[in-house]
């Protein structure tokens, strides 16, 4: 992204009032949108284009090939996919196949939060065609109207126009929705390029984060599995029960609402499974001090493992704590405080496939799943001397530092995407 080789155009200090208690600088005008230049207009979607609702099939319509129907599934992150794809065999009014340039809209879901996603369609998908879920939003300003779906300017309309009973958008409704609109194509390309190219920086780090991702998977296979060994690394591997390691204890305590009740760290049995992966590295819920002496005090080493959960193939996913820090376990939580073992390498370790199938087979119950202390000491797991535990903790540490720092960055770059849009959507910051 080449930012230094655009110019801004300043603002002016200067005020004029235009109704009681408000007041735009000198240059911009208020309308229906917001402050806005002088020279630019604020309007109606359907001044600049057209919305158009998708195709309705029959289920029997529906076969392996055909014309790829796009629907709700098929955009991620603003961004279209192709990983849920529908054919369908049935003849396709022209005007509805899916053209270079139009953006992608969900017009009626179930989940009233997906309607108004969006993306933008590129030469990929010449010959398809979209749902009757959906519409198209088709205009000359296509990338640029792709930018003004994505931003609070259409989201709030949208939401508004939702309400609390209304659980779609028609093609009415779309074609009425206003935008803020630059007086020059000129304008229009500049901003629509500005922040595109800050969707290709983003996609870049998204294909790295994924390599990187992919590079640390193989490592693990085949350094936590013996299959390749680090240099100066030699000897047997040991199968030895988990319960060799260390004692089991159990947490307690901690509901749901004492979660942010204080300033003292603590970890609940279902942050096991959608906040933390092999090692803790930060703290999501903090108690305090009443709640505290309810709950279990963990300490740098303890392996904290899930007792409770919806399937046998997730149960007992666990998680280390590898810093020196004063924090408690809530309940369902089943913790191996080890002893001669590498904690790091066992978070890993035993959230590998081999172990996990172990903790599937030892689960009991069927709409909730439990395991026990005295199951999870039964689970075998392989391991080298502790100085290789350590070693191969390292490696693979090292790998997940380097991931969330380009997580990190693309956490940051998101976020100067969406100051840009508000900048240059409204005209705010003006690109000559």
């Amino acid at each position: 992204m080449n930012m230094d080789v655009v110019g801004v155009q300043e603002v002016s200090p200067g005020y004029e009032f235009v109704a009681e208690n408000s007041a735009v600088p000198v240059g911009y005008k208020q309308t229906e949108v917001g402050v806005i230049p002088i020279d630019w207009d604020a309007v109606l979607l359907g001044e600049t284009g057209e919305a158009l609702i998708g195709l309705t099939y029959k289920p029997s319509d529906v076969k392996e090939h055909g014309t790829l129907v796009l629907r709700s599934s098929n955009i991620q992150n603003s961004k279209l996919t192709f990983n849920d794809s529908v054919f369908v065999d049935a003849d396709i009014p022209e005007r509805i196949k899916v053209r270079l340039g139009d953006v992608l809209i969900c017009a009626r879901n179930g989940s009233r939060d997906l309607i108004g996603k969006s993306a933008f369609l590129d030469e990929r998908v010449e010959g398809m065609t979209f749902g009757a879920f959906m519409a198209v939003y088709r205009s000359k300003i296509g990338r640029l109207a792709s930018f003004l779906f994505q931003s609070e300017i259409l989201k709030r309309q949208i939401n508004e126009h939702l309400g609390a009973t209304i659980n779609q958008i028609t093609n009415k409704s779309l074609n009425s929705f206003r935008i803020p609109l630059p007086p020059t194509e000129t304008e229009q390309r500049a901003i629509a390029t500005a922040l595109s190219d800050v969707d290709a920086l983003l996609e870049e780090l998204d294909r790295l984060i994924a390599k990187k991702r992919d590079i640390k998977q193989a490592a693990m296979q085949q350094l936590l599995t013996g299959e390749t060994r680090l240099p100066g690394f030699e000897g047997e591997w040991e199968a030895i029960p988990l319960g060799s390691l260390g004692r089991f204890l159990k947490g307690s305590g901690v509901k749901r609402d004492d979660a942010m009740s204080g300033n003292i760290p603590c970890v609940r049995y279902g942050e096991i499974y959608t906040l933390h992966n092999d090692v803790i590295r930060e703290f999501n819920s903090w108690i305090s001090e009443e709640v505290a002496q309810s709950a279990v005090l963990i300490q740098k080493g303890d392996v904290l493992f899930a007792g409770s959960g919806e399937t046998k193939e997730e149960i007992g996913k666990c998680v280390a704590l590898v810093d020196e820090v004063a924090a408690y376990a809530g309940g369902d939580i089943v913790i191996l405080r080890t002893k001669n073992a590498d904690p790091a390498f066992l978070g890993y370790a035993l959230n590998q496939p081999s172990v996990i199938r172990q903790k599937s087979r030892l689960g009991q119950g069927d709409a909730v799943v439990h395991i026990s202390a005295a199951s999870l000491a039964k689970v075998i797991v392989k391991v080298p001397r502790l100085e290789e535990q350590k070693a191969i903790a390292t490696v693979l540490s090292d790998m997940d530092t380097e991931i969330q720092a380009l997580e990190q960055r693309r956490s940051k770059t998101a976020e100067l995407k969406q100051g840009m849009m508000q900048e240059l959507l409204t005209g705010r910051t003006r690109l000559v």
